[in-house]
């Protein structure tokens, strides 16, 4: 049985790819976060790889609290270009594949066309630079590896739609912004990627989103018709925003990912945005 090693297992990604692979005869997860492997520790990460000799790394351990990267420049490098870095190197030396998560993040959003993979990165947040960075270490250090840039990435955990869920409970009117465009995707869309390419040689930079796009307005709306609220969404720019909760992190405007090299090289197809939420609510 090929080990694979699951860093952040019990994050929204980590646990939608035990769910994914719960089934799967032929690989044992090893499940890790921070109190069982700290990936800032080069020393530890190495040992640990070395005795677990593992088939593949899906690194889903990150620093994901944007505003929060802005506040702890340092932690944030720790954990997303260290973190990514040491694990690339350990996968190189015990010839694993290596799965690095990024993020639409790494792009300006200044634009109003989708991104593909080759399109110029040019991130304006600590959060996108450090996660563009991270992406670089993989590269770097490791040979077999597959980089997924995904977006607004929701499951089984804290994420947007439970936030608006639990807003409508006591308020019959919510403010959401609507100048940010991207695409929701459901964690459990990624884990199905990840397990599809997992027995592949497809290595690479791909991007990794539910089909379609919205507004985080339109998102919302979308949540209350599927709960049954009545809650109404009072959509607001940025910058109003912003100056209700001064101090946030510069976000892309448009990040709209385009599947270019998954739609080129493979025969996987995400679900769309909207059938994928639906799913992701019978759940709750």
């Amino acid at each position: 049985m090929r080990n694979i090693l699951i860093t952040g297992c019990n994050g929204q990604l980590g646990r939608a790819v035990n769910r994914i692979m719960a089934d799967n005869s032929e690989y044992q997860l090893v499940n890790t976060d921070v109190a069982q492997l700290d990936i800032t520790d080069i020393d530890r990460v190495m040992a640990f790889a070395r005795e677990i000799k593992p088939y593949a790394v899906v690194n889903c351990a990150a620093h994901t609290n944007v505003n929060g990267c802005e506040r702890d420049k340092d932690n944030a490098f720790r954990i997303n270009v260290l973190g990514a870095r040491n694990l690339g190197i350990a996968s190189q030396e015990t010839g694993a594949k290596m799965f690095q998560i990024s993020t639409d993040y790494v792009f300006s959003g200044n634009t109003d066309k989708h991104y593909r993979e080759f399109d110029q990165v040019d991130p304006k947040s600590v959060y996108g630079i450090t996660k563009l960075q991270g992406e670089r270490a993989v590269e770097q250090f490791s040979s077999r590896y597959f980089i997924l840039r995904t977006a607004w990435l929701y499951g089984e955990g804290n994420n947007f739609v439970k936030t608006m869920l639990k807003l409508s409970e006591s308020n019959d009117t919510v403010q959401v912004v609507n100048d940010q465009h991207g695409t929701p995707t459901y964690s459990m869309e990624l884990a199905k990627l990840i397990a599809y390419l997992l027995p592949t040689e497809n290595y690479g930079v791909f991007h990794a989103t539910c089909e379609g796009e919205c507004s985080w307005a339109q998102f919302a709306v979308e949540i209350f018709r599927l709960a049954g609220k009545s809650t109404v969404v009072e959509g607001i720019s940025t910058q109003e925003y912003e100056k209700k909760f001064p101090g946030q992190a510069d976000r892309p405007a448009y990040s709209v990912l385009d599947n270019y090299m998954l739609e080129m090289t493979t025969d996987f197809k995400f679900s769309s945005w909207e059938k994928a939420v639906a799913e992701y609510m019978k759940t709750l």
